[in-house]
């Protein structure tokens, strides 16, 4: 398991919270997501998925990566 932690911009309620959880958590090889505003936990297999597309997830979702 690889554990990833990502800075995330827009987001300001608990809406952009579960639209955030589910966004990544709908992704092959997610094993534990937390979410909070402005940023995420996440546990995955790497083997399966990568963090860009993790990251591109969010950004689809309507957020951006803070760097």
């Amino acid at each position: 398991m690889t554990d990833l932690r990502i800075q995330i911009n827009g987001m300001t309620c608990q809406h952009c919270v579960m639209r955030v959880k589910q966004a990544i958590e709908s992704l092959p090889g997610i094993n534990d997501v937390t979410v909070e505003i402005g940023t995420a936990s996440i546990s995955f297999d790497a083997s399966v998925i990568q963090q860009k597309e993790i990251e591109e997830a969010i950004v689809t979702a309507g957020y951006t990566i803070r760097e």
